[in-house]
């Protein structure tokens, strides 16, 4: 009996881990013709910033991927189906429609038709739609360099070219379906370890400008990196754990980026969006943080904390801190002694996670918004 309850035990185990392995935030945000920004957060749905930075809500689908339809061709009855009901496409709004998937990514092409790779076969091809024609295989890709299957992001380049990433390549089809290795990615050395991770590289979305730059989301070592058309690669950005790229948006020559704060757990409310601009002299700045976003998480009361716990646990986060030794990052100390605290952005609002049994005596394990007057507790983990 010992031996089949340690077994069940060791299969449960498995069974977390491996969907918290494959457990992510989603991958998606374009621009459109008129600078209007379009993006997904797992925990919310669709959302839109307007050129005047007017924020709506376009749909609530919790989903993962987006691909930007300028012409309105892939209207609902038109989109691929799958019989099995396991994949989602999803068609929202109109001028331009975007397309939301449940599983893959996808995209339109300058040629207007719908790219999106095969699932549940043992054979990596882009399958592509023409809407009027029907489906059809555009590009058989060769084996992944870690020998996976799945294809992380998709993007359109020039002359009717189509850019894939795996975990740690990006490959580029000509139009004729020749497939080649634009670069190929090494893990960065010493990189930050993001919550719920372990692949280093880890390439998700990517965009190509008009002269064949690619820019990509390495949210393996959070990191966006630019790779210009003879394959050298450069760093764009680089981030601090918790937070990491998922996908990117070119404009001209301004780059958008969607950024989640990772959690090792499938909780999708617990993966707060933001997005970060970056102007052509380098110039970097967040313009859109998830306190921004009306209803994107549900608002939860404080914690039952005396503020006398909070002085006491406060007091003793700086004792700490001065012992072990500390480093600044926007004017707060964080600790590098054995009880780490995790930073956490919320618009102006500065966040602290208070791991259980460390800081706040009952307070078990919270974010502390230390802007806020009293110290007050905000929502339980």
């Amino acid at each position: 009996m010992k031996t089949i309850r340690g077994i069940i035990l060791k299969f449960a185990a498995a069974c977390v881990l491996a969907a918290s392995a494959l457990a992510h935030p989603g991958s998606g945000i374009l621009v459109d013709r008129l600078g209007q920004l379009y993006f997904i957060d797992t925990g919310s749905g669709l959302w839109k910033i307007d050129t005047k930075g007017g924020l709506s809500h376009l749909s609530p689908l919790r989903n993962h991927w987006l691909a930007l339809d300028p012409n309105d061709r892939f209207t609902q009855s038109r989109l691929p189906t799958d019989p099995a009901r396991d994949w989602v496409i999803t068609a929202a709004g109109s001028n331009p429609t975007i397309l939301i998937s449940t599983d893959f990514p996808l995209v339109i092409g300058q040629d207007g038709n719908l790219y999106y790779p095969s699932v549940r076969e043992s054979d990596r091809r882009i399958l592509r739609q023409r809407s009027a024609v029907g489906i059809a295989t555009f590009a058989t890709l060769p084996r992944a360099a870690k020998g996976e299957q799945w294809i992380n992001g998709l993007a359109a380049g020039p002359e009717g070219s189509i850019y894939y990433t795996d975990d740690a390549a990006i490959g580029r089809i000509t139009a004729q379906g020749a497939v080649s290795t634009l670069a190929t990615i090494s893990p960065l050395a010493k990189g930050p370890k993001i919550p719920g991770n372990d692949t280093h590289p880890y390439l998700r979305g990517l965009k190509v400008d008009a002269k064949g730059v690619v820019y990509v989301a390495d949210a393996g070592d959070a990191r966006v990196l630019k790779i210009t058309p003879d394959g050298k690669v450069a760093t764009v950005l680089q981030l601090e754990s918790p937070w990491a790229p998922t996908d990117v948006a070119v404009f001209g020559d301004i780059v958008y980026v969607l950024e989640f704060l990772h959690t090792p757990g499938d909780d999708r409310t617990e993966w707060m969006p933001r997005i970060r601009k970056i102007t052509p002299d380098g110039t970097s700045t967040i313009i859109l943080t998830v306190d921004q976003m009306p209803g994107a998480r549900p608002t939860k009361p404080a914690a039952p904390v005396s503020s006398s716990a909070i002085w006491v646990g406060f007091l003793d986060l700086l004792w700490r801190s001065l012992f072990f030794g500390f480093f600044t990052i926007n004017g707060l100390y964080h600790s590098r002694s054995l009880y780490p605290i995790l930073r956490h952005d919320v618009g102006s609002h500065l966040y602290i996670v208070v791991r259980r049994g460390s800081y706040l005596p009952g307070a078990g394990t919270a974010y502390v918004n230390i802007t806020s007057k009293n110290f007050q507790v905000g929502r339980r983990l």
